[in-house]
């Protein structure tokens, strides 16, 4: 199985179906988007305790929806120096 890390800690994950991807999400607010969204989110059962959540990646509206879940996990991990040294990356583009 891919992964994806930055400064050692993996980000993102792309299971062998590759129908799908886990990032990392506090787990408040992966509830309400498990909830919300069920059709695009989803949390394994062997990922219940830790703060990830699984997206479907057909369910995804556009590559910009998979850049912002990608961005979002990437600012999550990171340490705080690489997040002072690059404020701007994992952006939107005009944030």
């Amino acid at each position: 199985m891919p992964t994806f890390r930055v400064a050692g800690k993996m980000f993102a994950t792309l299971p062998e179906d590759e129908t799908s991807i886990a990032v990392r999400c506090p787990k408040e607010e992966r509830d309400e988007l498990a909830l919300a969204e069920s059709e695009k989110f989803w949390i394994a059962d062997h990922e219940a305790q830790f703060a990830w959540v699984r997206v479907r990646l057909a369910a995804l509206e556009d590559e910009g929806e998979l850049h912002d879940v990608l961005a979002d996990s990437w600012r999550q991990t990171a340490p705080p120096r690489l997040l002072e040294a690059h404020p701007r990356l994992g952006l939107p583009p005009g944030d």
